[in-house]
């Protein structure tokens, strides 16, 4: 399979990343159905990409063809079978759950075409741990976007030691091909690069406001304005989800056992609340 082959993209998931990568795969030139077990998550990923489109338009960075263009390229549906059945390329960008990840990667190699490549976008979990739920192995890989994906470049491709090096070239032209950088890790790793980057700096984080250090608040202007950073690490958790933190953190910690891998009581407290940052409109912060 080639770059060329790819006519039209399923993404599974209408959430924060998946609305989004519809939106760049449909900028890009591809047809692409976007699925969700929620109708009122498909309904606020269609106003998203109706109400985005037109401001980059208005902003000088769209022409009004290219908007046009690109909403008529998205479509949004319950119907899971209609959205995959005949995708060339599926990106998934469901919940951070093994289980659900499994059966839906079990479902897709059965209802998409055998040539279809079935990538996760998933931030932790490796490919390897879904792939065995298909017969394509060879054609599963990991597709890691950044939040928030219209805007951010990287795009980390995972390719294990069950994934094609045809699949993984094909992933990083598609890559290119939607505008961002990709960079590719020829063996898998928890966390891949930049998270095991981050999770290391909001271990800390953490565990200085657990232990009454400092407050979340001024651990975050410790670190943008003494290390740089644009974005201080519990603002960060709530703008990607303080939900996705825990169930990462969870995920580790019942793989290895390790009690130093528990996530924070600050962690926890926090989603046992559901102030999940900002889609719960509170986090670590409060946002009107």
């Amino acid at each position: 399979m080639k770059l060329e082959d790819i006519k039209k993209i399923c993404v599974i998931g209408a959430g924060n990343m998946g609305h989004q990568i519809s939106v760049c795969c449909a900028l890009a030139g591809y047809k692409v159905s976007c699925t969700d077990l929620s109708q009122d998550m498909l309904d606020k990923a269609e106003t998203f990409a109706k109400t985005y489109l037109p401001e980059r338009v208005t902003k000088g960075k769209l022409s009004q063809v290219q908007a046009d263009e690109a909403l008529g390229k998205l479509s949004f549906t319950q119907n899971f079978e209609e959205a995959a059945g005949n995708a060339d390329y599926v990106i998934e960008a469901a919940v951070e759950k093994i289980d659900i990840k499994r059966k839906l990667f079990a479902d897709l190699d059965r209802i998409t075409p055998p040539h279809a490549i079935l990538a996760t976008n998933s931030s932790f979990i490796v490919s390897s741990q879904v792939a065995d739920a298909t017969k394509r192995p060879g054609k599963v890989c990991n597709m890691h976007f950044f939040n928030p994906a219209l805007v951010m470049k990287l795009v980390e491709v995972v390719q294990g030691a069950h994934t094609s090096a045809e699949t993984a070239q094909v992933t990083m032209d598609l890559t290119a091909k939607l505008g961002k950088t990709g960079i590719l890790l020829k063996k898998e790793i928890y966390g891949f690069l930049v998270n095991r980057i981050l999770n290391a700096i909001n271990t800390e984080a953490l565990y200085l406001a657990d232990m009454g250090i400092a407050a979340p608040e001024e651990i975050d202007l410790a670190v943008t304005n003494a290390l740089g950073h644009p974005m201080g690490p519990f603002r960060l958790m709530d703008l990607t989800g303080i939900d996705l933190a825990y169930y990462s953190t969870m995920e580790r910690y019942q793989n290895t056992g390790d009690i130093a891998n528990k996530p924070s009581p600050l962690l926890v407290e926090k989603f046992t609340k559901g102030e999940y940052g900002i889609k719960a409109k509170k986090g670590f912060y409060t946002y009107d």
